[in-house]
C-alpha cells in the first residue's frame, strides 16, 4: 500500500444525477439485488442500470461490494476503538502498516497531534492484548495509545447515505 492509495478521496467528485442516487440508495440496502429487479424499482431497463453501475464503479463512486458480517455470530467477542498518537515523521509508515493488519476494520487520520483513529475486532481479550503488545506498543513512532472497548452496539452502518 502506498501513499497514493490514501489519496482516493482527493479525486474531483462525480456529478450524481437523481437516477444514480436512487441506484446507490437501493444498493446500500441490498447490494445483491439483480439488475432486473433494480431496474424495475427505479424505472429503467436492465441494460441501463448495468451501464450506470459500471460507470459508478469506473469513476470510483462504488469502491466495492461486500457482505456485512455479524461479529458475534463468527466468534468475534471484542470490538475496540484506538486513538494512536504518532510522531509526524512516522505517520504514513505506521498507517500503512496498521491498514494491513487483519484485525483493523477502519483507520483514519484525525485532527490533533498526528492521531490515528482505528477500530479493530478480536476473538477475545487475549488476542486484543497481543495486538496491543506486539503491534502497537512495539512500533517505533507510536507515542501513546488510548483504547476503548465497545460494550454494546446500537447501530452500525456500512456505506454512505446520500
Amino acid at each position: 500500500m502506498t501513499n497514493k492509495d490514501f489519496d482516493k478521496n482527493e479525486m474531483p467528485p462525480m456529478k450524481l444525477n437523481e437516477i444514480d442516487k436512487k441506484i446507490l440508495e437501493v444498493l446500500l440496502e441490498d447490494a445483491r439485488i439483480s439488475y432486473t429487479d433494480l431496474a424495475k424499482k427505479i424505472g429503467l431497463s436492465r441494460v441501463a442500470v448495468q451501464s450506470r453501475i459500471n460507470s459508478l464503479i469506473e469513476e470510483g463512486v462504488i469502491e466495492r461490494f461486500t457482505a456485512v458480517i455479524n461479529p458475534i455470530k463468527v466468534g468475534v467477542q471484542v470490538s475496540a476503538f484506538f486513538n494512536v498518537d504518532v510522531e509526524p515523521k512516522y505517520l504514513d509508515e505506521i498507517a500503512e502498516k496498521l491498514a494491513l493488519h487483519p484485525a483493523v476494520t477502519s483507520l483514519y487520520h484525525m485532527t490533533g497531534p498526528s492521531t490515528l483513529h482505528m477500530h479493530g475486532v478480536f476473538k477475545n481479550a487475549k488476542e486484543m492484548e497481543s495486538f496491543l503488545l506486539e503491534t502497537l506498543y512495539s512500533t517505533p513512532g507510536i507515542m501513546r495509545v488510548d483504547t476503548q472497548m465497545l460494550l454494546k452496539r446500537y447501530k452500525s452502518r456500512m456505506g454512505l447515505k446520500l
